[in-house]
Order: structure tokens, then sequence, then C-alpha cells
């Protein structure tokens, strides 16, 4: 169900590069995409190879489309011809990142990849996330170092985020997030009371939904066959202390 979520963020872009570069999820987000709604993406093997086909994890391309050089997807980049699903170690209502520091700049805590592209992806194209594990500690009132920029500094787009709870975006007046569905098994509650500040919560939030049986094979027998979705998304309690039944079955929830 996560990698359909993440996948449908990608319905509408056409003929752009999809680069899902936020672990196993975002790969297959991809991939799923081109494989059924969303033919023209432009995908790669993760270094510099377009690919003509849609391998599975792990494995190379049997087609290659094109040469991607360095210097060529920074062209992508600057012209707005890229979407990208990122991972965020904590991000806030506006949608600023930080996959730098955890801590004050001046002696943090814990010290992160660094800024990498971030503010060019976010300033220039569109943006999405993939967060494991939705929690206060991620959804924070303040990030503690702005690596991706947010609406209130100028971000160009960011679609959605996709965590192990919900689907969030920004389509609220001043940009601020919004909780968008709620995966089965999960409440509202559980989300707000997971997030470090206070969501827009629509009157009827519905349910994401869940995976069609072609997607399911597509998943499970052709672009993920040894199952690496599932070290990404851990089955948690849900309110009443018990597992939500979308989490028994093997990959129901990956």
């Amino acid at each position: 169900m996560c990698v359909v979520a993440c996948a449908e963020a990608f319905r509408g872009d056409g003929e752009i590069l999809a680069a899902g570069i936020g672990g196993a999820i975002t790969v297959l987000a991809a991939r799923l995409a081109r494989s059924t709604f969303e033919p023209d993406l432009i995908t790669h093997d993760g270094v510099c190879l377009l690919t003509g086909d849609v391998p599975a994890l792990g494995e190379a391309p049997a087609e290659v489309e094109g040469w991607l050089p360095f210097r060529d997807h920074l062209w992508l980049v600057l012209n707005g011809r890229r979407h990208v699903m990122l991972g965020a170690s904590q991000i806030d209502r506006y949608g600023n990142s930080n996959i730098s520091c955890i801590g004050d700049w001046e002696r943090p805590r814990a010290q992160l990849l660094g800024v990498r592209g971030a503010p060019g992806n976010t300033k220039c194209d569109p943006t999405s996330y993939w967060i494991p594990k939705h929690s206060s500690r991620v959804f924070v009132e303040s990030v503690d170092m702005v690596s991706g920029i947010g609406y209130d500094r100028g971000a160009h787009e960011i679609r959605v985020v996709v965590t192990d709870l919900a689907v969030l975006d920004f389509a609220t007046p001043d940009r601020r997030m919004r909780l968008r569905s709620v995966h089965p098994g999960v409440t509202v509650d559980e989300v707000t009371g997971n997030t470090g500040f206070d969501l827009v919560v629509p009157d009827e939030v519905p349910r994401t939904r869940l995976p069609d049986a072609e997607e399911l094979r597509i998943i499970r027998d052709i672009l993920d066959p040894h199952g690496l979705r599932e070290r990404e998304v851990v089955a948690r309690p849900s309110q009443n202390g018990e597992a939500a039944p979308e989490t028994r079955e093997k990959g129901a929830r990956t």
C-alpha cells in the first residue's frame, strides 16, 4: 500500500525523470508508476543509465535507453524536469526538511548526510517525501537545519508526504501540511498524536486506497520478488493494542 501511495505522487508527470532515492519503497514507486498509469516516465538505475525497462530491485536493466552523466542530470534538475522522492530526518508544517544534522548547528548531537542536492531539488522541481516511521521526532515544529526548503521559503512544489500511517499534502491556502488520507487500520488521532505540530485536518478524511490485484502482482512478482520493501515498513499496533488487519498479511502494508 505504501508503494502504491508513493507511486500516485508521480501521476500526471509525463516525460520527466522520476527519481526515487529515499529507499526501496521510492524506487519501486517510480517503477510501478511507469509500469502502469504513467508509461512516459523516465527511470534510471540509480547511477547514470536510463532504463528502457523496469527491472526488479537489485537487478540491472535488460534494456538501456540512454546515458545520463552528472552534467545532464544537473540540467534536468535546474530546468524542472525531475520529480524526486526523498527521505527526511525532520520535516515541518511547511515542508522544510532536514537531512544534515540533529541538534544545534554549532554542536549537533548527530551528523547526518549533509544537504546534498535537497536545496536545488526543492527550489526547481516537484519534490515528494517518503517517511517509513511517522513520529513526532520526524514531524517537528522547526527543523534543526533547513536542507530542503519548504513553501515558506519558496519551494517549487512539494507534492505529497507518504508515511507508514498516512498521506499528507499542502493543499491549503497558507501551504501548511494537511492530512489527505489515513491508511486502513489507522485513526486520525493516531496520526495527529505522532505529529509535533498541528496538522490541517479536513472534516472528512478518506482512507488511502489499497493496491489492486494487478499492482500487487507487479510489485510482488516482477519488481520486488525478494521482498526488499518489507525491510522499510514495520507493522505496529493500532490504538486498541492489536495489529491492524492490513499488517497481518505479508506485504499488505508494504
